[in-house]
């Protein structure tokens, strides 16, 4: 009789780290780790190449174990809505990726780096909402790309926006919320420039 595999050795993905720096950046929110052992357990989560190995960051946090893995679906498949959480860190979308139709960036004294040009858009129209203090936001659209930042409300900011108002691209992006002593940067590049 043939024993089914043990889950524990089962690979991780690159959303199930994030999954769990979230969780660690909500630990460090709640007083249950310093810093410098966020610090410390963020580079092994980054690094683990299982669930036993991305467990073990959590382990000793009360109701934070990651259990499972998302369903296998198609690594692509198209997400209504998901939270970016950066507290005195990076959080970074390059290369492929799946692009949810709405996306809320919150920034503590953070960065947050989205990059659209290889990214897979299944919606006409994507909303950002920007929730950030002492951050910085830089998004690079794909060719073909409009955008409407007019309803970002700025606070001893700046937006820099390098593409311009538009509304009839495909995708469009609608780009709102509120920046609290940070900066947004809205810009285009050529693919060729590099393989990010």
């Amino acid at each position: 009789m043939t024993e089914s595999p043990d889950p524990r050795n089962f690979r991780v993905s690159d959303a199930e780290r994030e999954h769990v720096v979230g969780l660690l950046q909500k630990a460090i929110g709640r007083g249950l780790i310093t810093l410098d052992e966020f610090t410390e357990r963020t580079d092994t989560a980054l690094a683990a190449k299982t669930r036993a190995e991305l467990n073990v960051v959590l382990l000793d946090l009360p109701g934070m174990v990651h259990n499972s893995a998302p369903a296998p679906t198609s690594p692509i498949a198209a997400v209504e809505r998901q939270e970016l959480k950066s507290t005195m860190s990076t959080v970074s979308r390059k290369g492929t990726w799946s692009v949810p139709r709405q996306l809320v960036v919150h920034s503590r004294m953070g960065s947050t780096e989205l990059d659209f040009r290889q990214a897979s858009i299944p919606h006409a129209v994507v909303d950002i909402e920007l929730d950030v203090t002492a951050g910085s936001v830089k998004l690079v659209l794909p060719d073909g790309a409009t955008v409407n930042a007019d309803s970002v409300e700025l606070a001893a900011s700046n937006l820099r926006d390098k593409v311009g108002t538009g509304v009839d691209g495909r995708p469009h992006f609608v780009v709102h919320g509120s920046v609290r002593a940070g900066s947004v940067e809205i810009k285009k590049k050529r693919s060729w420039l590099r393989n990010a």
